[in-house]
């Protein structure tokens, strides 16, 4: 039996890294590639290699068979080609065909005496549109038929990491909180965790239910230093009055966050009408009417 084209060494190994890529893309195997964290992906590949070789090895033998069959000068026309180097043969795949005559080529047919040739379409031309054809079999069984990702979907998943990975680095992040971006909190759990602030630091001056007591009435429309989340996050972070206002919690023991977490909590206390509240002290207070 006549050797192995070098192109057959070559078609080998660029059709597996292309099936091996291809499988990579199809399946999701997080960070780790698809053959190391499923073993029947890499059984899988091991049975494509020894397929590719086995069809290389039976395409051999049949152009064996078939060079029995042809005469001695087509015989020699073979043995040329083979004899080639793997430069040489690869030239060939984007060498134009040799011209022959017209009139060897020319269709027995026009189109207001217009002919047409039938001539042999550039070798890379045909392979790369083998190759599209192959691409599109693949492509239509991803998404078709293995459940591959839309590009919606893709969107909506990169999406939602992005939101978990935003959540992360927020968690361990500076906080940055300031009056300036401070917002308003109304979530029960964010209340939640203001109450625990408010009940170690605020009870004292402000009662348990917010109606004062050596400090003013958080419950009622009034306001000595202003209400709305950036005015009383500016407060509780500064201090009060000078000589006789509240301590500025920013220096003593609360972080930004926690501040946001308190003032939002005292902001819901208004309007919920305790027993025996203090005099309201201050201006009231309108939401919008100033900041």
């Amino acid at each position: 039996m006549r050797k192995l084209s070098p192109l057959a060494y070559l078609r080998i190994p660029i059709l597996f890294f292309a099936f091996l890529v291809l499988l990579e893309y199809s399946i999701d195997s997080g960070s780790e590639y698809a053959f190391v964290k499923f073993p029947l992906v890499g059984v899988f590949l091991l049975v494509f290699l020894f397929l590719l070789i086995a069809i290389e090895f039976t395409l051999k033998a049949v152009s064996n068979l078939n060079y029995t069959l042809l005469t001695e000068e087509q015989r020699k026309q073979v043995d040329a080609d083979e004899n080639l180097s793997l430069f040489q043969q690869l030239s060939k795949i984007f060498v134009k065909p040799d011209v022959v005559a017209e009139k060897d080529i020319l269709l027995h047919h026009d189109y207001d005496g217009i002919q047409e040739l039938d001539n042999n379409l550039p070798p890379w031309w045909v392979y790369l549109f083998y190759a599209c054809i192959f691409f599109s079999v693949v492509y239509i069984a991803h998404f078709e038929f293995m459940g591959g990702d839309t590009q919606e979907q893709e969107f909506e998943k990169e999406m939602a990491q992005a939101k978990i990975e935003v959540e992360a680095y927020q968690k361990s992040a500076p906080d940055n909180t300031t009056e300036e971006n401070v917002t308003l909190l109304t979530s029960p759990a964010d209340l939640a965790k203001g109450k625990e602030i408010y009940d170690t630091n605020c009870v004292a001056c402000h009662r348990a239910d917010g109606g004062g007591q050596i400090g003013p009435n958080l419950t009622d429309d009034s306001w000595i230093l202003g209400g709305g989340i950036k005015n009383v996050f500016h407060t509780v972070a500064n201090g009060g009055r000078d000589g006789k206002g509240m301590i500025a919690w920013k220096s003593s023991g609360l972080k930004p966050k926690d501040i946001q977490l308190v003032s939002s909590y005292v902001l819901s206390l208004q309007g919920s009408n305790p027993p025996n509240p203090k005099a309201a002290e201050g201006e009231v207070w309108v939401e919008g009417a100033t900041e």
